[in-house]
């Protein structure tokens, strides 16, 4: 655990400098354009040429309903007959719409199991409209979905499944059938939102902005939003856009201590600070020894031997060391070196970081995941 915690401080040192010689960070790396995202779509389908691994009529009344109404459009009448199929299954599916995607491209669409299907392996998913959160149809998918996973199983009833069998992909299986118009290039102003919000980077970004077209044409309105006016100049939002996404500058970062009590890890930005504080750590440990004993009883009895309980306890203890650490705000640097001079486990660790934020001098955020 000593080795362990050596290599993280290694490691805490070279990421911070390593961030200390890049210079600045793209606009691009750190800012959405309003306007410019995903959107999500969902259907409800079915999927057909199952090998007896699909829903059960009885248990899955939806699936049931489809098919029938699937024959009735195709010309066949199926209400009066005895339905017992276990090669369909009924599925959710679900994709993304890129942003300015135009009619005709082909996106990909992830298919999910909706009742007691024991695998999707070999299946064909009929044709499928997507609808977006308006209820209106965005795209239309169909074709042969594509299981990573398997189940095999012997006449005993042991069985074996690698993966998710009842989850698939239709790789580039759905046609997009409607535009999300936006007049992008046209529009005199529009948003750009932090990933990150924070007051002093959004500034910076607006300075850098103004800076590159020489008018105020950017201004921060709160730490996650700029906004952008174009100038004259420009022909269209396009072109600056362009230009701008290219711009470095050094974002600012709030101080934070990230820590995952269930593996252990921890993540302690470059703005972290500590005053002076004494940590003094030790261990306690309690051996319990259990040496059952034999009691003989009297010889003019004919009593059986009585088992006593013997319990030898030891108590010791590692001699805790008091450590200086810190000194007036000192930096990462120097407060990975001070904690790991007292070779603690990561696990101690995350004890003493916790202690250092209750006792005030730890001035940074402490999230547990």
């Amino acid at each position: 655990m000593r080795a362990l915690a050596s290599a993280f401080a290694c490691l805490l040192l070279a990421v911070s400098i390593g961030g200390a010689a890049h210079a600045g960070t793209r606009l691009k790396d750190i800012i959405d354009v309003e306007g410019v995202r995903e959107n999500q779509l969902i259907g409800y389908g079915v999927v057909f040429g199952l090998k007896g691994t699909g829903d059960s009529l009885r248990n899955c009344a939806m699936l049931r309903q489809s098919i029938e109404s699937m024959m009735e459009r195709l010309g066949v009448n199926t209400r009066n007959a005895t339905l017992n199929t276990k090669n369909a299954a009924a599925v959710m599916v679900t994709a993304n719409l890129p942003p300015f995607a135009a009619n005709g491209t082909r996106i990909d669409v992830t298919v999910s199991a909706v009742c007691d299907s024991g695998s999707l392996e070999g299946g064909t998913l009929l044709a499928t409209p997507l609808l977006g959160a308006d209820g209106q149809a965005y795209a239309s998918a169909q074709g042969s979905v594509a299981v990573g996973a398997f189940t095999a199983g012997g006449a005993s009833g042991t069985s074996l499944t690698r993966n998710i069998p009842t989850n698939g992909r239709v790789p580039n299986g759905a046609t997009i059938e409607k535009e999300l118009r936006f007049d992008f290039a046209g529009a005199p102003e529009l948003r750009l939102s932090l990933r990150n919000p924070d007051f002093t980077t959004a500034s910076r970004i607006a300075g850098a902005i103004n800076a590159f077209v020489g008018i105020d044409a950017a201004s921060a309105l709160d730490p996650a939003t700029v906004r952008l006016r174009r100038p004259a100049s420009f022909r269209d939002m396009s072109s600056l856009i362009a230009q701008i996404e290219s711009l470095e500058i050094e974002p600012e970062q709030r101080a934070r201590v990230i820590i995952n009590e269930t593996t252990g890890v921890i993540v302690m930005g470059e703005n972290v600070r500590v005053s002076t504080v004494a940590i003094a750590q030790g261990n306690l440990t309690i051996h319990v020894q259990e040496t059952p004993g034999v009691a003989m009883p009297n010889s003019f009895t004919n009593a059986p031997p009585v088992v006593v309980p013997q319990s030898d306890i030891a108590v010791s203890e590692d001699a805790a060391r008091l450590a200086l650490v810190g000194g007036n705000g000192v930096p990462l640097r120097e407060l990975v070196t001070g904690l790991n001079a007292l070779g603690v486990s990561p696990r101690d660790l995350i004890v003493i970081l916790q202690a250092l934020k209750a006792s005030g001098a730890l001035q940074a955020d402490i999230e547990v995941m």
